[in-house]
């Protein structure tokens, strides 16, 4: 099998989605789990709650992601026992990043989106591999993330309740779902507003 073919062989797949509404902000992926083309798992779980108001949701390999995850969370709380406040989105984003750019030479191989509150107002950043940092009002990154932004430019709104922003999240992840075999089995929802965080499961 040449290099080419077995880069293409070992890419893992998931469609994962970022979204900013009035109040708060949804992030959501779907649960499969695939190892070339073999399903590994139906039930993987993509989006992680990393401070009170602040979580992520990723598409890559599942193991860097929960590494990701664990070392941004701790280092939340350790923020939280310093300051005694906690870390808003924007610094979450930054210590990812700084993660991320320090694995740089043996990367993690995911792609995130970091959600929450930012002085009062939802925000999401999207990373790449190596710690690149965007803001932006919606994101889709993955395998299904081309059938998901087109869907979620079509739909999108500035200032959407949290109904409309949900069932746009969720028609965005149908789309890709229908044409992206890597992706399925249902999806995983986080809703971060000024209440907190909320999880949300459902099943296709």
């Amino acid at each position: 099998m040449s290099d080419e073919a077995q880069s293409r062989f070992y890419i893992p797949g998931a469609t994962t989605i970022g979204l900013v509404y009035s109040d708060g902000v949804i992030l959501a992926s779907e649960k499969r789990v695939t190892y070339g083309s073999m399903i590994m798992s139906k039930t993987g779980k993509k989006v992680f709650r990393i401070a009170d108001q602040v979580g992520a949701a990723c598409a890559g390999l599942v193991g860097d992601m929960q590494i990701l995850a664990r070392e941004v969370e701790a280092q939340a709380k350790l923020f939280s026992f310093d300051s005694r406040r906690s870390m808003t989105v924007r610094a979450a984003a930054k210590v990812m990043s700084n993660v991320l750019f320090s694995r740089r030479m043996i990367p993690l191989i995911t792609q995130t989106i970091v959600g929450g509150m930012e002085n009062e107002s939802p925000a999401i950043y999207v990373l790449d591999v190596i710690g690149s940092v965007l803001p932006d009002t919606y994101a889709a990154v993955g395998t299904g993330a081309q059938m998901a932004t087109g869907v979620l430019e079509e739909g999108y709104k500035d200032g959407m309740s949290q109904k409309d922003a949900k069932a746009l999240v969720l028609r965005a992840i149908k789309s890709a779902i229908s044409r992206d075999s890597m992706s399925g089995d249902g999806v995983d929802l986080l809703i971060v507003s000024k209440e907190g965080i909320k999880e949300e499961t459902i099943n296709f």
